[in-house]
């Protein structure tokens, strides 16, 4: 039966002291305490059956085992380093995850992000697009902007600009509302109807259907028809002229865009400062 290795952690102490002659900096270097290492290297000393450092009331020496094992481990570190390496993507030492709705991130923070990173050029971003409430991830994000109800979004969320609807048209000229196409969100609460009550205009029923606020804007900035949209996203869209407001008025709306930061993280809270004042 092959003999078992020495733990990985025993020879990292091991290269560590031996380059530093010391296992106070070895220790500074790996993470771990300077009676961690020693112990560490004791037992692989055990394990091997010879002594790998000379003891001494000024330092460290190596023997002439631990001389003739160092440049073995210095190898196999280096081997694994290497063909690990290619597996873990370099990261940034400051990146900040945001879970998003896509359609804030198409409509809200793209048309501005620009800003934010000439004024942050440090802080590097990475974005993870979701658009129901069950696929945003709280676990790895430091910023969460999700969409969803308010019992959704959770105690700890604040609303993010508003919780309004308001129905756009495309730019071009539309000769009547009556026969324009109309564009509606699925599996939103309230939509078309309360609308029609509340501004008294007739419109077509819907006959494009869409699953986010941020699509049917989409649809209608290309001239596709009429669409019904939480006002947080229309304020670049009406900005940039791609549509324009149908009515002045707004009806209030059970969903709206909800914003969660890591109080632990500046960054999130640099992030959710800049992302308020946008809208």
């Amino acid at each position: 039966m092959a003999t078992a290795l020495p733990p990985l952690n025993w020879f990292r102490a091991f290269e560590a002291a031996a380059r530093h002659l010391s296992f106070t900096a070895a220790a500074d270097e790996i993470g771990m305490t300077q009676s961690a290492v020693s112990q560490q290297i004791k037992a692989l000393e055990t394990k091997l059956g010879v002594p790998l450092f000379e003891r001494k009331a000024r330092g460290l020496a190596l023997t002439d085992d631990g001389r003739r094992l160092l440049p073995q481990v210095d190898a196999a570190l280096d081997t694994l380093t290497a063909a690990t390496r290619s597996f873990i993507p370099d990261q940034p030492k400051k990146l900040l995850t945001v879970s998003v709705s896509v359609s804030v991130l198409q409509w809200v923070i793209g048309p501005t992000l620009p800003a934010f990173r000439a004024a942050h050029p440090d802080i590097a971003l990475r974005f993870i697009g979701a658009i129901w409430p069950d696929e945003f991830s709280r676990s790895l994000a430091d910023v969460i902007i999700s969409f969803g109800s308010r019992k959704q979004a959770g105690p700890n969320a604040a609303l993010l600009g508003s919780d309004k609807l308001i129905a756009l048209a495309p730019s071009q000229r539309i000769t009547s509302l009556e026969t324009c196409p109309v564009i509606d969100t699925v599996g939103i609460s309230g939509g078309w109807s309360k609308w029609r009550t509340a501004t008294g205009i007739n419109c077509a029923d819907p006959s494009i259907y869409v699953d986010s606020y941020g699509a049917a804007l989409d649809l209608s900035s290309n001239g596709n028809g009429i669409c019904l949209v939480n006002e947080t996203l229309a304020r670049h869209a009406i900005q940039s002229g791609s549509v324009v407001p149908v009515s002045p008025i707004t009806i209030d709306a059970n969903e709206a865009y909800f914003v969660e930061t890591n109080p632990a993280s500046q960054d999130a809270e640099t992030f959710r400062k800049w992302l308020e004042s946008t809208v």
